[in-house]
């Protein structure tokens, strides 16, 4: 599942016009990124959920050729991450499912992450350095577990592989934000965690994207 429903405030005015998962870096809009990245790792099939100027994003999944077939879940207002993934789940069905956040950019392997097992877990989150935008991180990682206290911390990257029961709280059409259901299965030990060192960043901000924008064009030139 793509997370595309957001509204973008912290992008405006580009955002105003332009959902976020369509916005441009290095000439591709974030969410080809992604569908062209999960198509290489041999996802087939996938979930959007859309809301802001939604048919834009509806319009480019259609003509996108990635590879990747994507059924969409409509949102009349954006309900938050938890509250996206409850409203879609009778498209994305009773097993575990990779979560992508279409505001990020990330180079990391989702091959790997297609084929992970949960087991009795109830989700699986990459993990990546803190940002200088948030020092503090979010989660400590201790033997491939997730935790809330102790250190080191780092930041939540955006990308996870989820079991459909972290949501079964919440009911369809409801708002309901993720974070708070992560750090209770991090209190009951039944979230796994990995650190990703590659390429990502989150573009979340108009200067966020300029210097990802300036770290993928430094890279072409020296090729």
């Amino acid at each position: 599942m793509v997370l595309a429903a957001g509204r973008g405030e912290r992008l405006r005015p580009l955002t105003d016009r332009i959902p976020k998962p369509l916005v441009t870096v290095a000439g591709k809009p974030l969410i080809a990124w992604h569908l062209e990245r999960l198509a290489a790792g041999g996802c087939r099939e996938a979930v959007a959920n859309v809301s802001h100027l939604a048919q834009q994003i509806v319009n480019f999944l259609q003509t996108s050729g990635s590879g990747v077939r994507v059924a969409v879940s409509r949102e009349a207002e954006p309900l938050e991450t938890a509250g996206g993934i409850a409203q879609a789940l009778p498209l994305l069905g009773r097993e575990p499912f990779l979560l992508v956040n279409g505001d990020i950019y990330c180079e990391i392997d989702f091959r790997k992450l297609l084929a992970h097992r949960l087991g009795d877990n109830l989700a699986h989150l990459v993990l990546v350095p803190n940002p200088a935008h948030r020092a503090q991180g979010d989660f400590s990682l201790d033997a491939g577990v997730i935790g809330n206290g102790g250190t080191p911390r780092y930041t939540y990257a955006g990308v996870a592989v989820m079991s459909p029961r972290l949501v079964e709280s919440v009911k369809r059409g409801d708002k309901a934000p993720l974070a708070p259901l992560l750090r209770a299965g991090a209190d009951q030990r039944l979230i796994t965690g990995e650190l990703f060192g590659g390429l990502w960043q989150d573009v979340g901000t108009l200067e966020r994207l300029a210097e990802l924008e300036k770290q993928l064009s430094s890279r072409d030139e020296t090729r």
